[in-house]
């Protein structure tokens, strides 16, 4: 077999005939779709798929056998009918009228082959196996996976539009970010970072990466929220992608609704990856589910570093209260909760660095857990839970 010469075409809006109506046909008139080429499927029966995408008006479809005027018009063909003598006819008649033709039955009698490829973003690889397309499938599913993880060096190297992504980096255990994020964090030139998201993977950033500390952190660069939103936008106004990544979700009890505003506000291309909260995460990996059957149907996350809350009416909810970052005050927060009617003897739990290896989890009850968290020691970053599930740490968490 010779080398074959590899061309990226584009067939926006440009005539592709597919002869043939079953699924192989299916398989490669929606790709075309895909790719925005005017469709017309020649054969005197279809498959479901491709009677939908007729339906759909996605492709034209002409119910007769195949005529050689069915390539006027046409810059590409492909032929997969099943039936070797009218492939031949197609390929032949491509031929004399110098049109590129697929044939689906026989890769070694074919001018042009389809490879197989593996889109992620603004990136796209396209396999050939030398005619093997079980082969070339397996490696396009594995090279699409390292695309999607951002395992491949995907970080653009010419000048582009600019972008920001809100990040939400998980609980705090680098493994814990979704597979979006770091994709995110692959592609990103600047990566401004909060103290509590997963600070590992800017180990596995490109070394030409800017990373802006705007985390609250000894020695550590603090920056307003006024500034983080300014500096996104202004990175991303020099044609840089900007990553902001935080800890947990962006939109649970962080800032990433006033950096979304202010990057629309902006003109500015944003986005937002979701990500594991730890007020729901944290306390899982203790062995604690804020809501389980017979003891808890509803959860409320609350922020301890929040102006007085309503106590009364948070000590009159039934289920779980879940306190992000409330250490510092937990005292004063037990304390706010039995005198507005709250059980004294309601469990709490306290989980200190979620996900990461030093976790700890530290039990007892509104009347007890502050003395209890004192004499261990008990600092953030730490989640408290309040209600009956907090006594299942106890049980499952160990």
């Amino acid at each position: 077999m010779t080398d074959r010469h590899a061309l990226w075409v584009d067939l926006a809006g440009r005539r592709v005939l597919v002869v043939g109506g079953g699924p192989v046909a299916a398989r490669r008139a929606a790709r075309l779709v895909e790719d925005g080429a005017d469709v017309l499927v020649v054969a005197p029966a279809v498959c479901e798929d491709v009677a939908d995408l007729v339906a759909r008006r996605a492709v034209r479809w002409a119910q007769r056998d195949y005529l050689a005027t069915d390539l006027d018009g046409a810059w590409l063909v492909h032929t997969a009918t099943g039936d070797r003598a009218v492939d031949d006819a197609v390929a032949a008649d491509a031929e004399a009228s110098r049109v590129w033709c697929v044939r689906a039955d026989d890769a070694t009698a074919s001018p042009a082959w389809t490879p197989a490829v593996a889109r992620s973003g603004d990136v796209a690889v396209a396999v050939t196996t030398g005619g093997d397309p079980r082969r070339a499938a397996t490696l396009r599913s594995a090279i699409a996976l390292l695309l999607d993880t951002g395992a491949l060096p995907v970080r653009r190297r010419r000048p582009g539009a600019g972008h920001v992504s809100l990040v939400g980096g998980g609980p705090g255990d680098p493994g814990l970010i979704t597979t979006r994020g770091r994709r995110a964090l692959a592609e990103a030139d600047v990566v401004v970072v909060d103290r509590l998201a997963p600070r590992a993977l800017l180990d596995e950033l490109d070394p030409e990466v800017e990373v802006v500390e705007a985390g609250k952190a000894p020695h550590a660069h603090t920056l307003t929220q006024h500034q983080i939103n300014e500096l996104l936008v202004e990175r991303a106004r020099a044609g840089l992608r900007v990553v902001r990544l935080k800890g947990g979700d962006p939109f649970v009890l962080g800032r990433g609704g006033e950096e979304l505003a202010a990057c629309l506000e902006a003109g500015v291309h944003v986005d937002v990856v979701p990500g594991v909260t730890s007020a729901i995460a944290v306390p899982g990996t203790a062995g604690v589910p804020v809501t389980h059957r017979g003891l808890s149907r509803q959860v409320t996350i609350l922020s301890a570093h929040d102006d007085e809350p309503d106590w009364s009416a948070l000590a009159r909810l039934d289920g779980t209260l879940v306190l992000l970052m409330g250490v510092g005050r937990l005292a004063a927060h037990t304390a706010a909760l039995v005198a507005h009617g709250k059980d004294p003897a309601t469990p709490v739990a306290v989980v200190e660095n979620g996900t990461l290896p030093a976790q700890r989890t530290t039990t007892g009850t509104l009347a007890t857990i502050a003395d209890v968290a004192l004499a261990r020691g008990v600092g953030n970053p730490a989640v408290v839970v309040v209600g009956e599930v907090a006594a299942l740490a106890d049980v499952l968490g160990g």
